[in-house]
């Protein structure tokens, strides 16, 4: 009876931390986002289909499905007010020559990591090869990152991932996420190495 006690706190516990954790990447990104829109280009974060984040997950009862029921990554990025469609709670993002955004990935959990990391910088040149009506604006792409990270991110310095649908380029920046405590710490950790890799391409 101890043993199904100590596991049932064990299970509370656990589902607990884990929801804290969620909580407070949350406040982050919205501290972020704060941020970012007060500077010149007056950010706003990417909306896809109601969300703010892009991840990848599944229902299904397979056990490679399985895997995706808990949230262990997820990205949002940023557009300057201008090159976007507020619309209904989402944001429409047209792809053009023009368009780069800042980009934003939180990882709690993968084998290639040794702690909870976050990545931040810019995607440039992004360019559409393919028109088609599932990928049509940028926050579709989003989801095909997410899909295609081992590709996408296996360099993240120097970012160069073209399929039939896409061509992307970009540059992020790796830190612990444990390390970003403070609005300080997210000045000079995420947001000015950012801007400066946004504004550089």
């Amino acid at each position: 009876m101890n043993n199904k006690n100590e596991i049932v706190e064990q299970s509370s516990l656990a589902i607990n931390f884990v929801e804290k954790l969620y909580l407070e990447s949350s406040y982050l990104i919205k501290e972020i986002a704060g941020i970012l829109n007060e500077e010149e280009e007056k950010f706003v974060i990417g909306k896809p289909g109601g969300s703010g984040i892009s991840s990848m997950s599944s229902k299904g009862l397979e056990p490679n499905n399985v895997k995706l029921w808990l949230l262990k990554k997820y990205s949002v990025f940023f557009v300057p007010e201008e090159k976007t469609v507020i619309r209904g709670g989402t944001t429409i993002t047209k792809i053009d020559k023009d368009l780069k955004v800042l980009y934003l990935r939180i990882i709690f959990h993968d084998k290639n990591i040794k702690e909870p990391t976050i990545y931040s910088g810019a995607l440039y040149n992004i360019e559409m090869k393919l028109e088609n009506k599932f990928i049509n604006k940028f926050e579709h792409i989003m989801t095909n990152l997410e899909y295609n990270e081992n590709k996408v991110f296996k360099d993240i310095k120097k970012i160069n991932y073209e399929n039939m649908y896409i061509k992307i380029q970009g540059e992020l920046i790796k830190n612990s996420l444990f390390e970003i405590t403070d609005s300080e710490t997210i000045v000079k950790k995420i947001i000015k190495p950012s801007l400066e890799l946004y504004r550089k391409y």
